[in-house]
């Protein structure tokens, strides 16, 4: 019976990365089609390159995977020190070097760089969503768990 705990244990934890990575995925992936979409359109376009957007997506994946098991989500980390700036400021030009490589934005250096300062900018606007997620998330469970305490105290009355 322990070991069925200990591969179900081990089974969730797998799982909630994997959650959390999709999660990412997909926050990113939005926030780069955005930029990219708002290239496009403000260069008169109206159309974008499936193969930049595959190329997003496997990125965004790609890096999720970096951030959990190598960077120790760092986006989701309690502060936001000189290590998790390192890593952000990593990450972002991990992103911005795939940017110039695959030519998403024409190889302009300039978009580029400003793309950068974007997805930097993208880690804090995450890093604040996790947090206030996480304190909101505290109060609830201090809630909850005030309320347990008092129907139990109420019953061994």
């Amino acid at each position: 019976m322990s070991k069925q705990r200990e591969k179900i244990s081990a089974w969730e934890r797998y799982l909630t990365k994997e959650i959390g990575i999709e999660f990412k995925a997909c926050l990113y992936f939005f926030a780069i089609l955005f930029f990219y979409c708002m290239y496009r359109v403000l260069r008169g376009g109206y159309d974008a390159s499936i193969l930049h957007m595959a190329e997003m997506i496997f990125m965004t994946y790609a890096m999720g995977y970096l951030q959990v098991f190598v960077l120790s989500a760092f986006d989701e980390g309690e502060t936001l020190g000189a290590k998790e700036i390192g890593y952000l400021l990593v990450c972002s030009l991990l992103y911005g070097g795939m940017s110039w490589l695959c030519s998403w934005f024409d190889r302009n250096l300039w978009v580029c760089v400003g793309f950068f300062f974007y997805i930097a900018f993208t880690y804090v606007c995450a890093f604040l969503v996790y947090r206030a997620k996480r304190r909101i998330d505290e109060k609830l469970l201090n809630d909850d768990l005030r309320m347990f305490q008092e129907r139990r105290k109420r019953e061994n009355e």
